[in-house]
């Protein structure tokens, strides 16, 4: 199989996952005979730094001719004094809107091997791990509609409108629905419909979208009693969907749960096997270029690159057991470290996986 892959290597630790993400693409092309082809453009605060701009044309336009994108974290404190539409994170909600990518799924999975990591008691977790799913609207609400920011007699004022469609919700609702069909028939869906128009009709069109899956076991929460149960009783979800402010949020505290944010992939996607591949977490700029940071959730990207948006099934299965084999065998990051096991760098952690690929 020969791919085209568009490599965005973003900020601060970044380029350092990024760069052992990739160097398991090339260890699957080596022994499977795969061809995959990286074009680097830049975004976020590396384009800010030499084209004055979070997103370029020609970074969307070497995107869209792309088959995937891999995709490092942006931002950091060194941007975050410039206007809203000149941060970084700008770049990153223009690339997912161009790119057409509304789906972003999270998986949240506690590895048995760092339990340890967990914040919450076993008692909560139980024995056998967590594994669930949040599904993610990407590309409304919020962090899309209509803002300003101005002053009167009574000082500054700003307002952001969540706005959506019925579409746009029952697209991102059928995503969750037919990932639930493939795990455990339970979906949850997360709102604030006892105070916002914009969730009563999201309740509303999950309803009818619910009809055409009489399988799956629908469940509605609102926005503050998800974040309350994901720390009462995390095993009672399996797949949770939700609007784009609500499941950033969501699927960070996921991330804890299960240890640490070092630890999770997630794929935006859209319409068809395109797909945007990134680690959760953020460009952590105090350990950029030390070799401290954890590539695990990057390399795991490229796994569910792999799966999603080439088929390849066997290779990502590969890449995970790897991962798996590695935290058995002991070695950690400093952000999942515990006594007793062997603490490595970022640049290791990529060669151990590799080795065991």
């Amino acid at each position: 199989m020969e791919k085209k892959i568009a490599v965005i290597k973003g900020d601060g630790i970044g380029p350092d996952v990024v760069e052992q993400a990739m160097a398991v693409l090339d260890k699957v092309c080596e022994k499977h005979g795969h061809k995959f082809v990286y074009t680097e453009v830049l975004a976020g605060g590396a384009s800010l730094d030499k084209f004055g701009v979070p997103l370029t044309d020609e970074t969307v336009k070497v995107c869209k001719a792309s088959d995937a994108v891999l995709l490092g974290a942006m931002g950091g404190p060194k941007w975050d004094t410039l206007p809203g539409n000149l941060r970084p994170e700008a770049g990153l909600l223009s690339i997912r809107n161009q790119l057409g990518l509304f789906a972003n799924l999270r998986p949240a999975v506690m590895y048995q091997e760092l339990s340890g990591a967990c914040p919450l008691k076993e008692s909560v977790t139980g024995t056998e791990g967590l594994d669930f799913v949040v599904v993610r609207e990407l590309t409304g609400g919020a962090y899309f509609g209509k803002r300003d920011t101005g002053s009167d007699e009574n000082g500054m004022w700003a307002y952001d409108t969540m706005f959506y469609t019925e579409n746009e919700i029952r697209r991102i609702v059928k995503v969750g629905f037919e990932l639930a069909m493939k795990r455990d028939k339970r979906l949850t869906s997360v709102d604030k419909a006892n105070v916002l128009d914009s969730s009563r009709l999201w309740r509303k069109v999950t309803l009818e979208v619910a009809k055409d899956y009489p399988e799956v076991k629908l469940n509605h929460l609102y926005v503050d009693n998800c974040a309350m149960q994901l720390v009462i009783n995390p095993r009672q979800f399996d797949v949770i969907v939700t609007e784009n402010l609500f499941g950033d949020i969501i699927s960070d505290e996921s991330s804890m749960i299960t240890g640490s944010i070092g630890m999770l992939p997630s794929a935006s996607m859209g319409g068809t096997s395109f797909g945007m591949y990134e680690p959760i977490h953020g460009s952590a700029p105090d350990i950029a270029g030390q070799d401290k940071a954890n590539p695990i959730a990057t390399i795991l990207s490229v796994a569910m690159m792999l799966r999603l948006s080439f088929g390849l099934d066997a290779e990502a299965a590969e890449i995970e057991a790897a991962v798996k084999k590695v935290l058995e065998e002991g070695y950690r990051t400093g952000d999942i470290m515990s006594e007793g096991k062997t603490q490595v760098g970022t640049k290791e952690m990529g060669s151990l996986i590799r080795d065991r690929i």
